[in-house]
This record gives structure tokens, sequence and C-alpha cells, in this order.
């Protein structure tokens, strides 16, 4: 790595925040890691603007600065946009930008906004455009996986962080707990503090292959209703609205569609923190459940966990041994046997055994 001595402090410290929400979850030890390390700091956030509330109620963070999600096709409309954030962030006076992420745009960003110290890891030809240069692990010409979230703290530990806490940590407000519990109650769908939540996540962001099954959650949802006297709600992103419909087809319990009831990023944080277990892919739900302590079973087909490792103990991870994985493909160019030889006994399994071990009940909205 290669360092720059000048620079011994930061008065204004801007975080360029990752794109994706499992990856923001992730990154939550490092804010927390450079408050330690900067404590008089204003940190402020940079934020993709759909993923701003997985940053709500952050005590680590001063200000949160969002921008909306680029849209494909738009060349044009991304550059002005572009420009337009760097004028944004010219204002704020910043003498230190710390990018998470590791896009050549992240750090360009940087560059027009007049930032005088950028750090981030040397990566995608953007070296030229940092003071400060980490440089990835590498074995044979290719990266050695690493888990994200550490991978962010290497930041944080060239910054100055000792020993910094690896534990992610999301938080929630009084008021989206209170709404929850009001459009719960207005659905008519409340859940007795006597029943188990068990909320299922079956979508995912990075492409079709890590995603199991809808069929094979809809019997998940059935055997966690019949055996054990559970309440199900499905959640998603705007996007999966095909893939929680197709669950809800398949399914012979009924469910809590929390997508219709209007249940946002803010409010599915609430949800989370009151299940009992959550069952996903190998996806944003499954850091947030982790970050606020909620036991979790994550479905792994493609991914290799060792690139989104969180070390918490109330995980159980559900996956296969096959000759061509993990392949990390967006689709498969095979038979999707790394998924398809995941049963959902292995999953409602693994659901049961967090639920028996942890007794955790949902609340009563």
């Amino acid at each position: 790595m290669v360092k720059v001595e000048q620079y011994d402090s930061a008065g204004r410290l801007l975080v360029v925040m990752p794109s994706w929400l499992g990856d923001t979850v992730m990154a939550t030890p490092t804010l927390h890691a450079l408050r330690q390390v900067y404590p008089s700091a204003q940190i402020t956030a940079l934020i993709r603007s759909n993923i701003r509330p997985i940053l709500d109620g952050c005590p680590w963070v001063d200000r949160v600065v969002t921008i909306r999600p680029g849209r494909r096709g738009r060349q044009n409309g991304r550059r002005s946009g572009m420009v337009s954030v760097a004028r944004r962030l010219a204002t704020g006076g910043f003498d230190t930008a710390v990018l998470l992420p590791n896009s050549f745009r992240a750090a360009l960003l940087a560059r027009m906004a007049g930032i005088p110290r950028r750090v981030g890891y040397d990566r995608d030809g953007r070296g030229f455009l940092l003071t400060d240069r980490l440089l990835p692990r590498r074995d044979k010409g290719g990266f050695v996986p690493v888990s994200t979230r550490d991978y962010y703290l290497g930041i944080a530990r060239y910054l100055g962080a000792v020993n910094p806490d690896p534990a992610m940590r999301l938080f929630t407000r009084s008021q989206h707990e209170r709404r929850l519990g009001e459009l719960l109650e207005e659905a008519g769908c409340p859940w007795p503090p006597s029943r188990p939540l068990v909320l299922i996540c079956p979508g995912a962001n990075y492409g079709d292959a890590k995603i199991w099954y809808p069929d094979r959650y809809a019997q998940v949802a059935d055997r966690c209703v019949r055996e054990l006297d559970a309440v199900v709600a499905v959640a998603g992103a705007p996007g999966e609205r095909a893939i929680i419909d197709h669950v809800l087809a398949a399914a012979q319990v009924p469910m809590i569609d929390l997508q219709r009831l209007g249940v946002d990023l803010n409010l599915l944080k609430c949800v989370v923190r009151r299940s009992s277990v959550v069952v996903t892919n190998d996806t944003g739900p499954r850091h947030m459940a982790a970050a606020l302590g909620v036991p979790v079973v994550a479905i792994f087909g493609p991914t290799d966990p060792a690139w989104t490792r969180i070390d918490f103990a109330s995980e159980r991870q559900v996956s296969v041994d096959v000759f061509c994985g993990p392949c990390q493909k967006k689709r498969c160019p095979l038979d999707h046997r790394c998924m398809t030889q995941i049963s959902a006994e292995m999953v409602f399994d693994k659901a049961a055994q967090l639920i028996a071990s942890t007794s955790r009940v949902g609340t009563p909205g």
C-alpha cells in the first residue's frame, strides 16, 4: 500500500458507501471504526437513495447524502448526474474521502469534488485518482477471497483503527416500529407473542443463479405453519414481485405479504428485528438479520461464502458440494445442481433447529 504521510487527521470525512444492500450492512463495522479513529470529525455517508434507510439511526454518521441509482442505457444522463453530485460534494469542505466500493466512478467523483485525500483500494485502474492506495490481496493473478466486511475494515485499520469490532449493527426507530404495528393491525394480520415469526426473503439482486426455488420456499412456509405453529411473512424488493407471487401461489398456508402492505426498508428492519428466524438466499436480508441479532438460514448456490463471511453464531448455511461450484456466475450454464439438490427439508430442518434453540418469538403489532 502507498500512504501519504502529510495527512494525519480528518475533520470532515466523506465515506462513499457500497451500492448493494448486503455490502452496506457489512460496511457498518467500518463506520463504527472510523468514528473511533476520528471521534470529533464530521462523518458524512454518501449512499444510494434506495438503500438510505439502512443507515437510519446509525450513531456513527453525522450526515447522509443520497444519490439516485444509475439507469442502464442513459450514459449522458449519468455523466451530468455525476457532475451534479460532485458539485454538491464540493460545497461540503471534505478533507478526506474513504472509498469503500472498488469502482472507478467512486474515485473519479471524489477527485471531481476536490477532496484532497482519497483513500481506497487500487483496483479498476483508478490508482492514479487515489492519494492513499491500498493493495488488495492477490494469488496467481486472481483476487484472494476476503469477506467484504473484513475488506472494508482493512481501510479502517490502515487509517489507525486497532482491533476494530467486526460486529455488524443496524438500528430501528420507535416511529417505524409503531407504523409497522399499525399496518399489520389495519390489514388484520398481527401476530401473537405465543407464535414464532418466520420471515422469508426469496429474491436476490445478483442474477438468477443464486435464487432458490419459490415452490420450495413455499414448502418451507407450509411446514413452519403446520409443524411449528409459526406465522410466516414474505418480503422482497420492488423488482421481486414475481418471485413473491410465485411463493404465495405455491404455498398452501396463509402468509403475510409485506410488500403489498407497503413495508419499506425502514419497516423491514423492524420486521427482521421481531422475527424468530429469517430464511433467505445469500442476499441483503441475510446480513440485516445478523446485524439485528436474529437467527438466519442462508441458502448458498453459486456464490462462495468466503466473500461474505460474517461469523454470526446464529446463522445456518445450507449448501451442497458440486464439481462446478462455487462458480460465482449470475446464470448457470449447466443444470443449476447447486440449487436443485437443496431440498425444502434441508432448509426447514435448519429453521426449526434455530427456533427451538433460541426460543425467539415475534411480538404483536
